[in-house]
């Protein structure tokens, strides 16, 4: 099998279920982010020191693969006796687990922190700034279409999450939250 089809070669492409879009559609786009956090989190895993921090970054990977393909189904093909993974409440509360878990494990923070610190950190505050990206344009595909509700509070989660990863990566670095400071 061929990696190319030049089926979107006319600035289209397929969503699951057949319907074709344009490729500047905010489905794609959605989609597209959700792929390039992906991307993000597995350049983040490759430098991560914590292994709790690893076996999370892996599943999140997992689970952004299930929001993609969401994403790439409208609701209308369930109809069509086809079944597609969509994002649950238990992804959610799996997320809100993890940040807990790691929360706890952590000085509370009582200033602004500045994206950075080790390089697993840094890298996971970039991944985090990706996923607000993506959460703002599912925000804007739920205005234009409907989704599943589900998708907007668990993208606002895992962002969360990301950022409670990297203060864990810093802490497991030996290296302090870099902390803002306001001018005066």
């Amino acid at each position: 099998m061929k990696i190319y089809t030049k089926t979107g070669d006319k600035g289209q492409t397929g969503l699951f279920g057949g319907k074709r879009v344009q490729k500047s559609s905010a489905r794609i786009n959605a989609y597209g982010t959700v792929d390039e956090l992906n991307a993000a989190i597995g350049v983040a895993l490759c430098n991560a020191i914590d292994e709790e921090v690893k076996s999370v970054l892996w599943k999140l990977q997992n689970q952004l693969f299930t929001l993609g393909a969401d994403l790439a189904t409208p609701l209308e093909v369930e109809s069509k006796n086809i079944s597609i993974p969509r994002v649950s409440e238990d992804d959610i509360s799996g997320s809100e687990k993890a940040i807990d878990f790691f929360e706890s494990q952590l000085e509370e923070i009582r200033f602004f922190i500045l994206p950075g610190g080790s390089k697993s950190a840094a890298q996971l505050h970039l991944a985090r700034t990706i996923c607000r990206r993506a959460e703002r344009e599912i925000v804007v595909l739920a205005q234009q279409e409907e989704i599943n509700q589900k998708i907007v509070i668990f993208v606002n989660r895992i962002s969360d999450l990301l950022f409670v990863l990297s203060r864990i990566e810093n802490k497991a670095s030996g290296i302090p939250d870099q902390k803002w400071e306001k001018p005066i």
